[in-house]
């Protein structure tokens, strides 16, 4: 049998530098009155299992959720609700008594599942502004259908206390967030997406083809030119058609991308600075911290302990998790 190793996947590469991870997993049941604000201070996924409500979100009118629609949110507010001119409170107080499930109001009328996710707070620039606030994917579509398959699973490992559960939720919050970037990168939604992005990127042929070979070669140190023939595109045309779809310009954006890998490989691994330095192409561990410090926000050696103290504090939640 012949393995033959995946092509250069730029979508897969950001995922994995992200290092996404669960972070709850819940239901809401409601019936008679009721409406329901939610802040969103991480990407959250929700399907309506059964029944019907409405979302409100700020200064647009409200839309109708039925049955099987999924929705994710990427920041902001937005309101569930039985009638819109009712008067939210805050979800918070709702999931005080079960984090995991809210009943509200009499006779349950609707019944909503949802995750949410969380990631390495050096990536937070991978995901600025990527997705658009809020997404909506109406049910009876075949991607409705898998987020909404998916979040079932979810909700059934996140409260199982079976072994391998925290990865496995881990790996099904990924496919979710796969599931959402592709339905943006179909077409159906782009345009909703509001700034530039490494996704606006994706969706666009010549700059995707620079992405691409960006990320297959990662410790190569990309001039303007090389790049835009890659693109098939003058240096002028593609230097502005890049900064329009991703935000920075080309060069800045490769040597961005070598700093998430420099961040990824000190985070899951032993090996000392100056190996990961000189893996992507420095020659000097001070040009190497200088870049490093500029794109993340502290020297390399700094960016370990503080990742290993954090990894220590999540292991012990995840034990505290375990015992109750």
């Amino acid at each position: 049998m012949i393995v033959q190793e995946a092509a250069e996947d730029p979508l897969s590469d950001v995922l994995a530098a992200m290092q996404l991870r669960v972070a709850t997993s819940a239901s809401l049941r409601a019936g008679n009155s009721w409406s329901i604000r939610f802040q969103v201070d991480r990407p959250k996924f929700n399907v309506v299992r059964h029944g019907g409500c409405w979302l409100v979100i700020p200064d647009e009118p409200p839309c109708r959720l039925a049955a099987g629609d999924c929705l994710v949110a990427s920041r902001g507010t937005f309101v569930l609700t039985s009638d819109p001119d009712l008067v939210p409170i805050d979800a918070e107080a709702v999931f005080t008594r079960n984090p995991r499930i809210a009943d509200v109001g009499g006779a349950i009328e609707v019944e909503l599942l949802g995750g949410s996710v969380s990631f390495d707070e050096t990536q937070a620039d991978l995901m600025s502004n990527v997705l658009p606030p809020i997404l909506l994917i109406a049910g009876g579509v075949p991607a409705a259908d898998r987020m909404a398959w998916l979040l079932e699973l979810l909700s059934v490992e996140w409260g199982s206390g079976l072994p391998g559960a925290r990865a496995a939720c881990d790996d099904i919050m990924r496919l979710l967030f796969v599931q959402t970037l592709r339905r943006c990168l179909g077409g159906e939604t782009i345009e909703l997406l509001p700034t530039p992005s490494w996704l606006s990127g994706l969706a666009d042929a010549s700059i995707a083809k620079a992405m691409t070979a960006i990320h297959a070669e990662p410790a190569r140190h990309w001039r303007l030119q090389q790049l835009a023939a890659v693109a098939g595109q003058s240096r002028s045309t593609f230097a502005e058609r890049f900064v329009r779809k991703v935000g920075v310009p080309p060069v800045e954006y490769a040597t961005r991308w070598r700093m998430q890998l420099a961040a990824r490989r000190l985070r899951s691994s032993t090996d000392s600075v100056t190996r990961v330095a000189e893996s992507l192409g420095y020659l000097s561990d001070s040009s190497f911290s200088s870049a490093f410090t500029r794109a993340i926000g502290s020297p390399p050696g700094s960016y370990r302990r503080g990742q290993d103290a954090e990894r220590r504090g999540r292991k012990g939640q995840d034990q505290i998790s375990r015992s109750r």
